[in-house]
């Protein structure tokens, strides 16, 4: 098997001082690890240094999915503390969701959020998440969810959500709600830096893939190859497949602001140089060896160990450069995950 062909090899140690727990301020005063794969070489800069690297003609691809008060916290009929993470939404009340604790949160049982709004737990599905449905007794489930839900961090930032965070876990453009984790490469953009990239002649893409919070499952076989991915809705519209295709067309460079965003265009049908109209659940899961078609850079974030996405990162950066920055990072005091620094692969 080749190198970087088994989990393990997606392996590093971090000090767990280096997970930022808080964004940067401004947004695009993060660094910027930049890692050139035709010369091997590592630089380092800061986001906003960003636009310097691209030109005229290039495309900037943007997931504007916007994410919801997903976790829902409340008290069991014994007064004990649950928690309820909404993943997608099956109809008016009834969502797929995550539950904890999972022993005493089982088929039957419900959970008080606030007076007048209630979950009951209706079944348990195959991987093992639960169907449940929203009780509220005016009937507006989204603007309970709104008014009494938390922005969902991902577990490794050890507080509870704040008034910062229902700004700052989003970014500038996030449009479509359906995300239960934020496409993170995407928050180090200010609303100025969008527009100095907009004045050098790149051309701004929108699509959507909604993040589900299987993103932040860790590979747990010994081979990724069996690893079963999620699935996430995502879309490519009209708009969206003619300007990437005239972009191909001119011979402009297609950027993907994050993984997601990847997963999106190579998930998206092509015919030749042609991207089309496409939407719908995609487990695309991107590992070396991979051919891309849709992507000639990349800007990320620094990811979890025996993650898809550091395995996304190898199969576009190749494996050894890959592990050599991630290195360099450890190294040289890169902030790691959701609010910390980036990665532009060129």
């Amino acid at each position: 098997m080749t190198h970087g062909g088994r989990t393990a090899d997606y392996d590093f140690e971090l000090n767990p001082a280096r997970i930022a727990q808080e964004p940067v301020e401004p947004r695009d005063a993060c660094k910027l690890m930049v890692v050139d794969r035709a010369s091997g070489r590592i630089s380092h800069h800061i986001f906003r240094d960003l636009p310097a690297l691209m030109r005229a003609g290039d495309a900037l691809v943007l997931n504007t999915t916007r994410v919801f008060r997903a976790r829902l916290l409340g008290t069991r009929p014994s007064g004990a503390p649950g928690e309820v993470l909404l993943l997608r939404q099956l109809d008016a009340d009834r969502w797929e969701a995550m539950v904890s604790p999972g022993g005493k949160l089982r088929p039957g049982r419900t959970m008080m959020v606030a007076p007048g709004f209630d979950v009951e737990i209706l079944e348990q599905t195959e991987r093992r998440t639960r169907i449940v449905r929203l009780c509220v007794a005016d009937g507006d489930s989204a603007a309970a969810i709104e008014r009494h839900g938390h922005v969902p961090l991902p577990p490794y930032i050890a507080r509870p959500d704040t008034a910062l965070d229902a700004e700052r876990y989003q970014t500038v453009y996030a449009a479509e709600r359906g995300s239960v984790a934020a496409p993170t490469a995407g928050l180090h953009f200010t609303p100025s830096l969008l527009d100095e990239i907009a004045r050098r002649g790149v051309e701004r893409v929108n699509v959507v893939l909604h993040v589900g919070a299987g993103t932040f499952k860790p590979v747990e076989v010994d081979d990724p190859a069996q690893h079963t991915m999620h699935e996430e809705w995502f879309e490519v519209t009209e708009t969206a497949a003619r300007a990437l295709t005239a972009t191909r067309e001119r011979g402009g460079a297609i950027w993907a602001v994050g993984t997601t965003a990847t997963r999106t265009l190579e998930s998206t049908t092509r015919d030749g140089a042609a991207f089309a109209v496409t939407r719908g659940d995609t487990r695309i899961f991107i590992r070396p060896p991979y051919t891309f078609h849709g992507v000639d850079k990349l800007i990320t974030n620094f990811h979890l160990p025996r993650s898809t996405l550091l395995m996304l990162v190898a199969a576009f950066a190749g494996y050894d450069l890959s592990m050599r920055a991630y290195r360099e990072a450890i190294d040289g005091d890169y902030r790691f995950y959701s609010y910390g620094d980036a990665m532009a692969i060129v």
